[in-house]
């Protein structure tokens, strides 16, 4: 399975955000194998705005491989179901699981329940779990969300199954960053204890490439398509860099759950 990795695309109106996301689909599109499916791991537009969905929506349409997204804290819950998913106000339930060939994410609000889904892909199961907390930047595992997604790891089996959210749930090493990342990740840990269907987690959130552990699994983070962002060693004078190149992860996944390869890459 070839599992392409994007995340952090905070389209925003802007022609450069817009022509980061474009050239990165664009990448995408070149590649000599089509992946088995493209993820979108959150902050998919930067103020949540209806128009910045649309744009989205219409980019992501571009794509020759499906794509699937999760939301992120820059993210809209009402607005990302309507313009990604196709749905109103709150008519998905929080822990419903569906086959949508697309899905999306959208700006976090106080009265929307959280969007979790269920896709396959190349043999794999992704489950795209919401980590927001409406209004605030740090994330969290809502019960329900744990609860969706320790019950749908039961029901799969022995397929394998790739959980991917927004918030990192482990130190980066960043001081901002490890400020807001996620801030239950013991009950998320509790929940994959004893499973062993999750090769590895994916996530997004820090605009760098990192590949740690968590859980006693790989924990692999996709760059940024908006910018980079600055380690405490690094010199600037800015917390992220707009000028860096975006980045794409790729994970190559063997049947049956074998060991994750990921290479991340610049877009050209």
């Amino acid at each position: 399975m070839l599992l392409a990795h994007i995340s952090d695309l905070h389209l925003d109106g802007t022609e450069r955000a817009t022509e980061r996301a474009a050239r990165t689909v664009a990448y995408l599109n070149s590649l000599s194998r089509r992946p088995d499916a493209v993820l979108v791991t959150g902050d998919i537009a930067d103020h949540g705005a209806p128009a910045e969905y649309a744009e989205a929506a219409e980019l992501l349409a571009r794509l020759d491989a499906p794509f699937f997204t999760c939301p992120g804290n820059h993210d809209n819950r009402t607005a990302y179901r309507t313009a990604l998913l196709g749905e109103a106000g709150e008519a998905s339930k929080a822990g419903e699981s569906g086959e949508a060939g697309e899905a999306g994410g959208g700006p976090a609000d106080d009265s929307a329940p959280a969007i979790n889904r269920l896709h396959h892909a190349g043999g794999y199961a992704l489950l795209l779990c919401d980590s927001t907390i409406p209004g605030k930047d740090e994330g969290l595992f809502d019960d329900e969300t744990l609860e969706w997604l320790a019950r749908t790891l039961d029901e799969l089996g022995d397929t394998p199954a790739l959980p991917a959210f927004h918030h990192p749930p482990t130190v980066i090493h960043h001081p901002y960053l490890d400020s807001i990342n996620l801030t239950n990740a013991e009950r998320l840990a509790e929940v994959l204890a004893g499973r062993t269907n999750v090769p590895a987690v994916l996530t997004g959130h820090a605009h760098t490439p990192t590949a740690t552990t968590f859980a006693g699994r790989p924990l692999l983070v996709a760059p940024g398509v908006v910018s980079t962002l600055r380690l405490p060693w690094e010199s600037g004078e800015t917390l992220t860099d707009q000028v860096a190149p975006p980045g794409v992860a790729f994970h190559v996944l063997g049947e049956g759950g074998g060991p994750i390869t990921t290479h991340f890459r610049v877009v050209p």
